[in-house]
């Protein structure tokens, strides 16, 4: 599933990491001080903040962007040497353009949010204060806002062509090694399901919870310390009263208790979503050989692998059903979690509209990337249940014993036959 896209992938990914830290540790400590001595300064914070797109092409970013190609060039040219692949061009350079379009998406949520502040202060000037505003004020920052989306969307429509691609490249790579070893494989239930579908499917899922993922741990990077800065300004939670950094600790704790009850109301899914594939292979089959096999397909045999299909159907629906309850009933919850906290500051009138459009998104910022295995975890479902089948191939390939559910499945097909 990884061997045949990245080169060496348990070293690869290691190393992918250890480097990412020593490059973002770097960063810290001296790489925005490299910077200024190159001309390219952090941005003062005592100076106006820059609204709207043009952020991005200030000298901070333009260092960001040189100091990350410069570790992105290192990394490649040490895997291109150590290990040359023949997809390397797309997993290693076409990771990191997707992970650099990740971290972008989230610089452009940071941006959007800095709009967000001086515009609704100026929205609710306007409406309280008749005349104190002029309307050119609000045109201007209008047109930062569509800076922010037009650039969105440039980067949205570019980063779905070239992710794409790149699933497309996976695919083909498991593809090429399945079919390189058909003649071990091809005895495994479902084999043409599984080079066909399941390989799609597969680097189609990863590459969504890995972008997903990394988006999640950006977001927390760039929204806590905003969360930790607008939680000075919240003097008094319900109930609990006077808390440091209230909205920090809040959004954590409210985060991990929606993963956690997420987690044991699904616990039984992944196994039913293998076994689901699994019975629906096994119909499939039967159908594909009766329509050249006449002694396959016979009814008794079709309505005993159909009932084996409804069977699991309606375990699933059962398990699903409740799953979706707590899922339904935590989200509703978490839409007014957030304003229910605020209504004392919000009634003392201590904050404005602008600051609450702040906290309401970066609340919701660092909430949603805590809750990363919540919001997941459906798709998490579908992935455990992919990798078990593509598992088999796997064995099969290296010599190792199927695993136990494909084993079992052999066992039955042989003595049915």
């Amino acid at each position: 599933m990884f061997v045949s896209f990245f080169p060496k992938p348990k070293l690869f990914f290691v190393s992918a990491v250890l480097w990412s830290l020593a490059a973002v540790l770097f960063w810290i400590f001296a790489g925005e001080p490299l910077g200024a001595r190159l001309g390219m300064p952090p941005a003062d914070p005592s100076a106006p903040p820059v609204l709207g797109a043009a952020v991005f092409i200030t000298k901070p970013y333009l260092w960001l962007y040189i100091y990350f190609g410069t570790a992105v060039a290192i990394f490649a040219a040490f895997w291109m040497w150590y290990a040359p692949h023949r997809w390397q061009m797309w997993s290693v350079l076409g990771s990191a353009l997707i992970l650099f379009t990740t971290y972008f998406d989230v610089q452009l949520n940071l941006a959007l949010n800095g709009w967000r502040g001086p515009f609704f202060n100026l929205f609710q000037k306007a409406i309280t204060t008749p005349g104190s505003v002029a309307a050119s004020e609000l045109y201007w920052l209008q047109w930062q806002f569509m800076t922010i989306g037009l650039t969105n969307v440039a980067l949205g429509v570019g980063s779905i062509f070239f992710v794409s691609h790149y699933v497309f490249r996976w695919r083909t790579a498991m593809t090429e090694y399945y079919t390189a070893h058909w003649s071990r494989l091809r005895h495994i239930e479902g084999a043409s399901q599984r080079v066909q579908e399941d390989t799609m499917r597969f680097s189609r899922t990863i590459e969504d919870l890995g972008v997903s993922f990394i988006q999640a741990a950006m977001t927390l990077i760039a929204f806590l310390p905003l969360l930790a800065q607008l939680s000075l300004q919240i003097t008094e939670l319900p109930i609990i009263g006077q808390v440091p950094y209230s909205l920090v600790i809040v959004a954590v704790g409210w985060s991990l208790f929606g993963t956690l009850l997420l987690a044991i109301v699904g616990f039984k899914l992944p196994g039913l979503e293998f076994r689901n594939q699994r019975v629906e292979a096994a119909y499939r089959k039967e159908l594909v050989l009766g329509e050249d096999d006449a002694g396959r397909a016979q009814p008794m045999a079709l309505t005993e692998l159909f009932a084996n299909v409804r069977r699991n159907y309606f375990r699933l629906y059962f398990h699903y059903g409740y799953f979706n309850i707590a899922r339904s009933l935590y989200s509703q919850a978490d839409a007014i979690f957030l304003n229910v906290l605020l209504i004392p500051t919000i009634a003392a009138g201590k904050i404005t509209l602008g600051l609450w459009q702040q906290m309401s998104t970066a609340f919701g910022e660092v909430s949603n990337s805590f809750q990363y295995l919540y919001r997941s975890w459906p798709t998490i479902v579908e992935l455990l249940s992919i990798y078990k089948r593509l598992r088999a191939f796997e064995a099969s390939i290296n010599d190792e014993p199927l695993p136990a559910i494909d084993h079992a499945y052999l066992a039955t097909q042989s003595e049915n036959n």
